[in-house]
């Protein structure tokens, strides 16, 4: 759910941002692919970052996390 005046994370963004080996396979790699789904559960089992490095990178570009009441 959209706020107005913000723009929402879009998938993958950190992954492109970092220029992640895995995600840069699966760009060249059609949506839903067996290989881009074979890459994509590579990136669910064994990502290379961790949450600490993803929250602070959404802090430093200005990201909020938002949750409703």
């Amino acid at each position: 759910m959209p706020i107005d005046g913000y723009v929402d994370y879009k998938r993958r963004e950190y992954c492109n941002d970092l220029e992640c080996p895995i995600q840069m396979i699966m760009n060249q790699k059609e949506l839903d692919s067996v290989e881009y789904n074979e890459l994509r559960d590579i990136c669910k089992e064994y990502c290379l970052h961790t949450t600490y490095e993803f929250h602070h990178w959404l802090i430093d570009k200005g990201y909020l996390l938002v949750k409703p009441d």
